[in-house]
């Protein structure tokens, strides 16, 4: 076998490891925030990046809810479909919009901002270069003032 096959075969498998305890403590446990998801798949020996938890989390079709991450359930779900659209995101768990020349500041509910920050950025909409996340804050970055602007027009619709 040769050694990148090898690599990647690992890899897979590692990946396919740490999906399956993801579940797992989505399943037995709460958990509220991505911090504390780390924290728990760290002390099952998985340690990841922010960026690894946010890419299973896309790929597992995690959503947040109320009471903090959970896995789908519903039928339609289950059949493969996408994860809820950026309009029931934004209206559920945005607040509002600031702009600041070609920067937005999208204020949330608390511990929503980064899984709104995954949904943005899986939009992959011209006017957004990239998003960085704290609790309930997301910054959006765009390429320039116009672009921002109308961007932030787009979500107010979103939010109301």
């Amino acid at each position: 076998m040769r050694p990148e096959y090898r690599r990647r075969v690992n890899k897979d498998c590692m990946k396919q490891q740490r999906h399956s305890a993801i579940r797992d403590l989505l399943v037995t446990t709460t958990v509220t925030n991505q911090d504390e998801l780390r924290r728990k798949l760290a002390s099952r020996g998985h340690h990841v990046t922010q960026a690894t938890l946010s890419r299973d989390i896309h790929e597992l079709k995690v959503y947040k809810g109320p009471t903090g991450y959970a896995l789908p359930t519903t039928p339609l779900a289950e059949e493969g479909d996408d994860l809820p659209e950026i309009k029931d995101v934004l209206q559920n768990f945005g607040l509002e919009v600031r702009q600041a020349q070609n920067l937005l500041v999208l204020v949330t509910t608390t511990g929503s901002a980064q899984p709104i920050a995954a949904a943005i950025d899986y939009e992959d909409w011209p006017e957004v270069v990239g998003t960085i996340a704290g609790d309930d804050n997301v910054l959006i970055i765009s390429p320039d003032v116009r672009q921002a602007g109308s961007l932030r027009k787009r979500i107010e619709e979103f939010l109301t």
